[in-house]
């Protein structure tokens, strides 16, 4: 027996089944729930041009869901998901929301974009300037600036004229983006807003007041409400059920594959936490579809592991040694596990393309179960196994799930 090994395997189960146990509490509290789990509302929108005849270009429809989720945001509302879909359409979800009808009453009002002078007087609005034509540039100092171009060239030389000398605030809303001064009486109709900001600062108030210049309007197509209650139900039944099928997964494993089998649950754990801390960094909502995907993916997981395990019982069968039946087991189930995982990712980036909302968080779990299975219920997986026949502890078939009746002479 190689103690080195037994003592390899058992204190890398420790530490990861460790890491596990520190981590899980607060990976489970952090990850965030969708509407269908935390009780909220979904609407779907159809943007169209407040002026008839205006088009609803990539950029102006981009723009209106940013401004959506920062008027979510100014409402209180925790972590709104804001999406864009096809050419005129904008799905907003908002999770946690109880005054519902106050909420979609301003959210779905245009935003307006205003320049006023200091006594609050609206001197110009969004539909004031020239459509698309706010470009960021640089000054002679390298600093960045934005130019713009108003429509009435007459109109903007008698602001230009009033406001000499003062400052012409611009507001989204009723928030304030800047306040730039007015140096010069201008009236040609071009100008350049300049000041102390950042590239990225330039290119959002230059977006802003392209969309100022063509505000959209939104009209409800669809929505739909989950209450709390309902959505806490749901994910209690859920976890239930998941954790009841995981449980009889193992023990599954445990009883018809012995040392493969507690390998697999070893690895299977493993696989769990780790999409979980996967779920963390990427800050990804967990919907209903998403812990489908999540129960699917062990489901793809357990495949990988039976596939391999019957590969090698086949070998042991057919009078190998233990450690040559792994070896050819391995090597052998590795192509139909990748082509079976391939092809699920395959599936599932069309699903994430062509899809939205809950069935792209399906796709998205999906594929990162499998790359995350391949990880640990194979690679991982086969190092443990190699651990624990190297250490010439387990020698027998029978360990392996294989009668010494049903092994062939060579």
């Amino acid at each position: 027996m190689d103690i080195k090994r037994i003592v390899a395997f058992f204190a890398i189960v420790l530490i990861v089944f460790a890491a596990i146990g520190v981590t899980s509490p607060q990976l489970v509290k952090q990850v965030k729930l969708g509407l269908d789990l935390k009780g909220g509302f979904e609407i779907l929108y159809v943007v169209e041009p407040i002026e008839p005849g205006k088009p609803v270009t990539p950029e102006s429809l981009k723009q209106t869901a940013i401004s959506l989720e920062k008027r979510a945001d100014s409402l209180g509302i925790a972590e709104p998901e804001v999406t864009t879909e096809g050419s005129d359409r904008i799905r907003v979800k908002l999770a946690g929301v109880s005054n519902e009808e106050e909420v979609r009453k301003i959210i779905k009002e245009p935003a307006q974009l205003t320049f006023r002078g200091p006594d609050g007087t609206k001197e110009l609005l969004g539909s004031d300037f020239v459509e698309g034509a706010a470009k960021v540039g640089f000054d002679q100092q390298n600093r960045p600036m934005i130019s713009i171009e108003i429509k009435d060239k007459e109109k903007f030389r008698k602001v230009t004229e009033k406001l000499l000398g003062k400052p012409l605030a611009i507001y989204l809303d009723e928030t304030l983006l800047s306040a730039p001064e007015v140096k010069q009486v201008l009236t040609d109709g071009k100008a350049t807003i300049s000041g102390n900001y950042t590239y990225d600062e330039a290119n959002k108030l230059k977006d802003t007041i392209n969309l100022g210049a063509l505000p959209l309007k939104l009209t409800e197509k669809y929505t739909q409400s989950v209450g709390a209650t309902l959505g806490q139900l749901s994910l209690q039944e859920t976890v239930k059920a998941g954790l009841v099928g995981s449980v009889l997964i193992l023990l599954f494993m445990l009883i018809f594959y012995r040392i493969p089998g507690l390998v697999a649950s070893i690895s299977i754990i493993t696989y769990s936490w780790l999409l979980l801390i996967v779920f963390d960094w990427i800050h990804a909502t967990l919907t209903l579809p998403g812990i489908a995907a999540f129960i699917l993916g062990i489901g793809m997981a357990v495949d990988a592991n039976i596939i391999t395990a019957e590969r090698i019982k086949e070998e042991i069968r057919s009078g190998k040694s233990i450690l040559s039946s792994m070896k050819a087991g391995s090597k052998h189930s590795f192509r139909t596990i990748m082509d079976a995982n391939i092809t699920n990712i395959i599936s599932s980036f069309v699903l994430f393309y062509i899809g939205n909302g809950a069935i792209r968080g399906f796709a998205l779990t999906s594929m990162l179960s499998v790359v995350l299975s391949v990880i640990t219920n194979v690679f991982f997986a086969r190092f443990l196994t190699l651990l624990l026949i190297r250490s010439n502890l387990f020698k027998k078939p029978v360990y392996f799930g294989v009668k010494e009746s049903e092994i062939r002479e060579l």
